[in-house]
């Protein structure tokens, strides 16, 4: 048992400044405001807080094709009128659209998790967070779901470098697709995704049923729900499976994707999950006892902890190598609300839930409150619906004979950082804040000041 968890926390401000389109529903937006509700409840102050490194073509090429990479590197707004075959093999378009700095948003958020993954490796921290990454629908070959790299892929291959097994979870309401696709043949990792599945809801993939192939079969884990499960349902499946995968897998390290849009009230959601419900069970227990005796002898009050944040909060006490990302998220106050909850919790520290003066403060009216509640859509899980699933995904862990072993070869080196020559740099181009801090940012280097883009309003 690790006395107290040391947590890498990974941020870049020109992440959240990148705009999707008008009517698109990702806002990047959203992580400064996660940022900034995490400043202001001081969190920051309890973990080391860096500034991600720009993914190289090169590293994002470990996975994703390099004519794709390539194109993504050198297509702009300006241009995309003259590469209509190219547009539509790599599938950039309504759901992709390009947009400026495109290829910059997906180095900072992929140089996130890849950083996060090395911290992870070379043993500098227990738990590393990255709320920018977790865009896990892009393919080797092309963009998908609002996702165009796949930093998932690329922290999971990091991570292989030194653990034998690598556990991937996701509780996005979608289908983790791309990281299922991309470790489909293989025992090194297991994918567990927890999801809406049915009335062609996209991906459209995630079955029960898809379990892997060849080396890979059965190290596929589907859990497809249906509209409206609540906190109590989905948090107890999510335990026993869990619970389930780490005791039969015993994987060396954990990738959880913290994919917000399955909370209640997404745009794009359909579940009834809270950040963090909590449910007060009053059980009677000596009701022959004389009234005089109450409430001492005659009741037992429980507290049961369910919802999101409960799912990260059960990873953690795993003790394993964590590495956690966002994800999807639509709604975007509550997405920043659910990932400063989450910081909180992977942290220890219970978050007061009037939330405190900020630069993003309007934004949670009017109630200014922490914590959201459950919805009210109409739970289709039936508990023989969930018991069935529950059976099914049992049975195939029952397949696996035990944790597949592997031959470790020499583990290669982290992927070499050329230097660069600043005075090579044209002095016209715009001076982003990657470019001012490469190195790592200390807690007091966050400030309100004239370079401080994160506190522009935007949507």
């Amino acid at each position: 048992m690790r006395s107290k968890d040391r947590i890498s926390y990974f941020y870049d401000g020109d992440v959240g400044s990148v705009y999707f389109g008008p009517n698109h529903p990702m806002k990047p937006h959203r992580l400064c405001m996660t940022h900034h509700l995490v400043l202001s409840y001081e969190l920051h102050k309890k973990m080391e807080v860096y500034r991600p490194h720009k993914a190289y073509p090169v590293e994002l090429a470990q996975f994703h094709s390099e004519d794709y990479v390539e194109f993504l590197h050198r297509i702009t707004p300006d241009t995309q009128h003259l590469f209509a075959g190219e547009l539509a093999r790599y599938n950039l378009g309504e759901d992709c659209p390009v947009f400026e700095n495109l290829f910059e948003f997906c180095q900072i958020y992929a140089g996130g998790t890849l950083d996060a993954a090395r911290r992870l490796n070379n043993q500098l921290c227990d738990i590393a967070i990255n709320w920018a990454g977790g865009l896990h629908h892009a393919k080797k070959c092309g963009a998908s779901g609002f996702c165009y790299i796949n930093d998932l892929v690329l922290g999971i291959l990091e991570l292989l470098k030194y653990h034998a097994r690598v556990l991937y979870i996701d509780i996005d309401v979608h289908h983790g697709d791309g990281v299922e696709e991309a470790f489909y043949f293989t025992d090194r990792v297991m994918t567990v995704s927890f999801h809406k599945y049915g009335d062609m809801f996209f991906p459209g993939t995630g079955d029960v049923k898809e379990i892997g192939e060849r080396e890979g079969k059965f190290y596929a884990i589907n859990v497809p729900l249906k509209d409206g499960i609540d906190d109590t349902s989905f948090t107890r499946l999510f335990k026993t499976v869990i619970s389930k995968v780490v005791e039969t897998y015993q994987p060396g390290a954990i990738v959880l994707q913290c994919g917000a849009d399955s909370l209640a009230g997404d745009r794009l959601g359909c579940f009834n999950l809270s950040i963090d419900g909590a449910y007060l069970i009053v059980i009677v227990a000596f009701p022959f006892l004389p009234m005089c005796y109450l409430p001492k002898h005659r009741t037992v009050i429980a507290c049961s902890l369910f919802g999101h944040a409960e799912c990260v909060r059960f990873v953690k006490k795993l003790n394993l190598p964590l590495l956690v990302t966002g994800g999807g998220g639509y709604t975007k106050e509550n997405v920043a609300r659910c990932w400063t909850v989450e910081t909180g919790v992977l942290l220890d520290t219970e978050l007061p839930n009037e939330i405190p003066e900020n630069a993003y403060i309007k934004y949670f009216a009017p109630e200014y409150s922490l914590k959201t509640p459950g919805g009210l859509i109409e739970n289709l899980n039936s508990k023989s619906y969930l018991s069935t699933i529950k059976i099914q995904v049992m049975e195939n862990l029952r397949s696996i004979q035990h944790a597949p072993s592997v031959q470790m070869q020499e583990v290669p080196p982290d992927f070499y950082i050329p230097d660069f020559d600043e005075d090579e740099q044209n002095p016209d181009e715009r001076m982003y804040q990657h470019n001012q801090d490469k190195q790592i940012q200390r807690d007091d280097e966050y400030y309100e000041g004239d370079n401080d883009n994160d506190h522009m309003d935007g949507s």
